[in-house]
């Protein structure tokens, strides 16, 4: 079926081209609009008019979140005042939020995306969307409802919480996808179940955003909702580019492919920033190329990552990345050793006995002692829970982290379902060492 929203580029080459172009476009465009970004170039001795290759991108300065912060109010604003129609800031809990400008093309361009994200999801205009994210100042809600509306199929904007009214709308309106983070498809994956709706609602497809959903907790929703493992899909997003959409898996899931037509992707390692090695993780970096109101020039996003060679079978051109699998500012330090919770979640995911939720807990037992790891995780539903059982879970764990990660650590085994359900990100790591 052909794609209404598909990049119009045919092959690689006429990519990087359009890639060129938006580049050169983009560093004249902030150079000759933006005070902040004119200021750093001139620092770092680069005039748009030198920008010839897709290479001469290395030439270009860094921007990171603390140019945002400095910028507050209006960071990174390129165009004139009465050009800008909207902001949204991120869901960001310390210090000033990160707020960004969209122009009317800025939103423009936005929907398009968003609405390639659902024709990549398979989404047909029968559809019937229940929105279960945020609205307001953040993108979450704003970025699913306009990417359905451009597409075309039925919106049901509900928010998330108020998971009574969740169900009914899924019984009564005959949902068939659901957009939401992984920590709230969990928790209605349990309410369905629970409730006996699976043979009453329509439900096939969810979308997850926000945060990362382990191969365990996916393979715990689809056996929970119904929903098969093959129609859960991972959409990436910020709201310093344009807001959740800018990616999706799609139905053979090998990667999430990116919309190179709208940025460029480069993978750095985050203490040289130089490229990674083909197949190494990388920490993102974006260069957005027809974005107005407040466009990238090699943000650094944190996130990390790495590239999927090769063509996917869905025929794609666009690039594929991998899930997220962590962010370079999550890792924490533990008796010396560099620790990603996505390391943990991905030893876990491989112990059938337990289920998806884990809390991952840092602590000294006196001031000045020694570092203590507890990582708290639930049985899967069905294992009572013998002495002998909960033993096996707990070396089985302890072994494998001893093993792969290096580090020594308690596991404590919980009932299912006593940790923390979230309708937004769990937080799963507790540092409460001094």
């Amino acid at each position: 079926m052909e794609k209404r929203f598909d990049a119009k580029v045919k092959n690689e080459k006429e990519l990087k081209a359009l890639q060129l172009e938006g580049l050169q476009w983009t560093v004249n465009h902030a150079y000759n609009g933006s005070e902040h970004y004119r200021k750093k170039l001139d620092e770092a001795k680069v005039k748009p008019q030198q920008i010839k290759t897709l290479d001469d991108i290395r030439r270009l300065p860094f921007t990171t979140s603390k140019d945002l912060q400095e910028g507050y109010p209006f960071p990174l604003r390129s165009v004139p005042f009465e050009k800008i129609v909207r902001i949204h800031a991120s869901s960001g809990t310390t210090g000033k939020r990160k707020v960004l400008c969209y122009t009317a093309k800025d939103v423009d361009d936005w929907a398009n995306m968003f609405a390639r994200c659902y024709e990549y999801a398979g989404c047909t205009l029968e559809d019937r969307i229940q929105i279960a994210v945020g609205y307001g100042v953040w993108t979450a809600g704003w970025g699913f409802q306009n990417g359905c509306e451009r597409f075309g199929a039925m919106s049901i904007p509900i928010g998330p919480g108020n998971t009574d009214m969740q169900c009914q709308f899924l019984e009564d309106f005959g949902t068939t996808a659901m957009t939401c983070t992984a920590s709230m498809g969990l928790l209605m994956s349990e309410l369905i179940e629970e409730r006996g709706l699976r043979g009453k609602i329509a439900l096939k497809k969810m979308i997850f955003g926000s945060e990362r959903a382990s191969d365990a907790m996916r393979q715990r929703i689809s056996e929970l909702s119904g929903v098969s493992y093959e129609e859960l899909y991972d959409i990436p997003g910020m709201t310093e580019l344009y807001g959740p959409g800018t990616g999706l898996d799609c139905r053979f899931h090998r990667g999430i492919h990116y919309w190179a037509d709208y940025y460029i992707l480069e993978l750095l390692d985050p203490d040289t920033l130089e490229p990674v090695k083909e197949g190494e993780v990388g920490e993102m970096v974006v260069t957005t190329l027809c974005k107005e109101a407040a466009p990238l020039i090699r943000y650094r996003t944190r996130d990390l990552t790495r590239i999927m060679s090769g063509d996917c079978l869905c025929g794609s051109i666009m690039p594929r990345h991998d899930r997220i699998l962590g962010r370079s500012d999550d890792m924490f330090i533990f008796r010396a050793v560099n620790i990603y919770p996505s390391h943990i979640d991905q030893i876990l995911s491989n112990v059938k006995e337990v289920g998806s939720e884990y809390q991952i807990i840092l602590y000294r037992k006196e001031k000045g002692g020694k570092d203590h790891m507890t990582i708290k995780v639930e049985r899967a539903q069905g294992i009572a829970g013998s002495h002998d059982e909960d033993k096996h879970i707990r070396k089985t764990i302890e072994k494998e982290i001893k093993r792969q990660v290096l580090v020594s650590c308690d596991v404590e085994v919980e009932n299912y379902g006593s940790l923390p359900r979230s309708e937004r990100k769990t937080k799963r790591v507790f540092d409460n060492r001094d």
